[in-house]
């Protein structure tokens, strides 16, 4: 996949920020190091807007950002110079030897590109200090219309050769109980694994939007990437073109004129044991 657009991306900054807002209020207060600072990672940084928050909720902490995008990783040293930032990738990140074991790591919006959850989310888990804590947080809107309509425009005949099977661009998440139950499953050969305690949720965001370009505007930087980027130049706005369209008959017009663009996201919050 082509590098992020971090302007693109940040085009929606507020509405992208909420859910790493609310992700962040549900980690304990009581989260701290009796020995030295704090040490927090943001798995997935982006351009920095959810390490700002952790840098806000927790002075002189020492935060980490990791990204695989070298254009994310530029905007966020030049917004956070008083974070760390290295290019990562989740599936397979750890501390660096030698360094302590985070107390908090912090992935918003980022672990859904990311497969085999099922020994992901353990092995996150397991990398926490004693006491530390795993907040996640991850867009579940697959088979909302504006998902649904990505793949299907993807395998009309002129566009599938092109994009290959669209149900594979993006990693299908687990169901929540499944989350819930990985987090929480007893530890008999490492107890020092196991869960203090668990919180799974779901929210479904309603935002307003001015219209069915604004919409596809959106999703432009993130879920609509990998299929747009995969088709020749000359294709890609056949595409975009009768992907709004079928945006424009999912996402009716309001009262006052926009669209209610449905969101649907999953948040686990685990603390580990002390």
């Amino acid at each position: 996949m082509q590098d992020w657009n971090p302007a693109l991306y940040l085009r929606f900054a507020n509405e992208r920020t909420r859910p790493a807002a609310e992700l962040l209020a549900r980690v304990p207060s009581s989260l701290h190091s009796p020995a030295r600072s704090l040490r927090i990672v943001d798995l997935g940084c982006g351009p920095g807007n959810s390490t700002e928050l952790l840098v806000e909720r927790f002075p002189g902490a020492d935060v980490l950002g990791v990204d695989n995008s070298e254009a994310m990783l530029e905007t966020a040293r030049r917004q956070l110079p008083q974070a760390r930032f290295e290019a990562g990738d989740i599936a397979s990140w750890a501390p660096a030897e030698g360094e302590p074991a985070p107390d908090l790591i912090y992935a918003n919006a980022s672990i859904q590109w990311v497969g085999e959850h099922e020994s992901l989310i353990p092995r996150l888990f397991s990398l926490l200090a004693p006491g530390g804590v795993l907040a996640v947080q991850m867009p579940d809107n697959r088979q909302e219309p504006s998902h649904r309509n990505m793949r299907e425009v993807a395998q009309l005949p002129r566009f599938v050769a092109h994009i290959g099977d669209a149900s594979k661009v993006r990693t299908e998440i687990l169901p929540i109980g499944v989350y819930y139950d990985l987090l929480a499953a007893p530890q008999p050969a490492a107890p020092a694994n196991e869960a203090a305690s668990v919180d799974v949720w779901h929210t479904v965001y309603q935002h307003p939007m001015d219209s069915a370009a604004a919409i596809v505007q959106w999703l432009s930087s993130t879920g609509l990437k990998p299929f747009v980027e995969g088709l020749p130049r000359e294709l890609q706005a056949e595409y975009l073109t009768e992907y709004q369209s079928r945006i424009d008959a999912a996402y009716p017009e309001r009262a006052d004129g926009k669209r209610l663009l449905a969101f649907p996201r999953l948040f686990m919050v685990a603390q580990r044991k002390s």
